[in-house]
């Protein structure tokens, strides 16, 4: 109970971070440095315009011990802009399973929308520490109840060679300014003795249709920002939350 209490401190950070380029939350021993952003940032006021995103974070603790183990990632949207499919390649979770980062951009070429990179740290008992990263590759799922998903890939070798598929669905909500929100539950690496450190993720895809050009992201300057709220809970019961505001102006 202690380190939740100690978690709700944090959102008093989040308010005197959130018009900065990054978020630096804590909570006890626990830091959290998270960035993110979209381009371009000129925009029209009234219709959507194709955008890419990007963000990403990085765990660590002031001691220098290892931070406990990721949960689940939860991030909501602003509801000035849309998910485009239209046209786009769907990629089933069956077809990646037991693959390599090649194999699995190889099984689903047309269907990435996203690419990225995730770090994390196996500790086993009287053992030193050992580092594992991975490519992180998104795909354009099939629709769940009518929400589109994206199908997260990784793959490590250590301690045995492990491919990770995350589904996940990018629910539509009614939530004050958000509109789209995503959760991700965070798979067990190495058995539960890997510590996820860091990850970021660019989502940039855009495609041809029957002679009409798409964007997979795309938003409107309305309100001269737009803004992400993102929830990070470790396995511990801790929890940390923050919100990006980027300026956008209107595109005439």
């Amino acid at each position: 109970m202690r380190r939740k209490a100690i978690a709700l401190v944090a959102l008093s950070l989040l308010i005197a971070a959130a018009t900065a380029s990054a978020l630096v939350l804590e909570a006890g021993d626990l830091v959290v440095n998270a960035e993110g952003g979209f381009a371009p940032t000129r925009l029209p006021k009234t219709e959507d315009a194709p955008i890419k995103i990007y963000g990403g974070g990085k765990a660590s603790t002031k001691s220098g011990e290892l931070p406990p183990i990721v949960d689940t990632l939860e991030i909501e949207f602003d509801r000035h802009g849309h998910v485009e499919t239209r046209g786009l390649e769907v990629c089933e979770s069956g077809r990646l399973q037991s693959t390599t980062v090649p194999q699995a951009r190889k099984a689903c070429p047309n269907a990435i929308v996203g690419k990225g990179y995730g770090t994390a740290i196996v500790q086993f008992p009287e053992q030193k520490p050992i580092p594992v990263s991975s490519p992180i590759t998104l795909f354009n799922g099939p629709k769940k109840k009518g929400d589109d998903t994206i199908i997260a890939h990784a793959y490590t070798t250590v301690p045995v060679p492990t491919t990770f598929i995350i589904p996940v669905v990018i629910e539509k909500i009614h939530h004050g300014v958000y509109g789209y929100r995503t959760k991700a539950k965070i798979p067990k690496i190495a058995g539960g003795a890997g510590h996820p450190i860091s990850g970021n993720i660019t989502v940039d895809r855009k495609w041809t249709f029957k002679g009409h050009k798409y964007s997979y992201v795309n938003a409107r300057c309305e309100t001269g920002h737009l803004q992400a709220k993102v929830k990070v809970d470790f396995k511990d019961g801790t929890f940390l939350t923050g919100t990006f505001f980027k300026p956008c102006s209107v595109r005439h």
